[in-house]
């Protein structure tokens, strides 16, 4: 399997080697999706950095949080739990690693699950999925960081 992405960024007129560039640019996605994206004002100040666009770091957090919760879905519809609504407040923690590089340390997911039916999973069955999901998620496989589940009890 291979997956991909086009990044694009123009200079166009402005000044570069001073460091003042504009740093927005765009994802483009196989199936046509365009994504605005910038660097993070956190990182680089305004008005280099566009905080309307996705920054990399956002992306990364969002990108554990979205396959956590595909893998969890899956694993809930196996065992026989139906499930109406998840979401997730995921949060990122940029810090230096253990090489003393700047790096998102700690990545934290807090999924918030609603259950319907009859079957519904008590807190040691939930605590197993969410352990199991996180444990075949492909991105929080691919990480160093320590990428923790904290999931809100129903």
């Amino acid at each position: 399997m291979q997956f991909e992405a086009k990044i694009v960024w123009e200079r166009n007129s402005q000044e570069f080697l001073d460091q003042r560039y504009d740093r927005a640019h765009e994802w483009q996605f196989d199936g046509g999706l365009r994504v605005p994206a910038s660097s993070s004002p956190l990182s680089v100040p305004l008005p280099m950095s566009n905080p309307a666009n996705v920054d990399p770091e956002e992306a990364l957090v969002a990108a554990v949080s979205s396959c956590h919760m595909l893998f969890f879905l899956s694993l809930t519809a196996k065992n026989g739990f139906s499930v109406d609504h998840y979401s997730d407040h995921a949060l990122g923690q940029l810090g230096k690693n253990a090489e003393h590089k700047m790096a998102l340390t700690i990545i934290t997911l807090r999924p918030d699950v609603i259950f319907s039916g009859t079957m519904r999973p008590d807190t040691q069955q939930l605590a197993a999925l969410h352990h199991a999901a996180h444990e075949q998620c492909y991105i929080a496989n691919s990480l160093k960081t320590d990428v923790r589940v904290e999931a809100i009890a129903p």
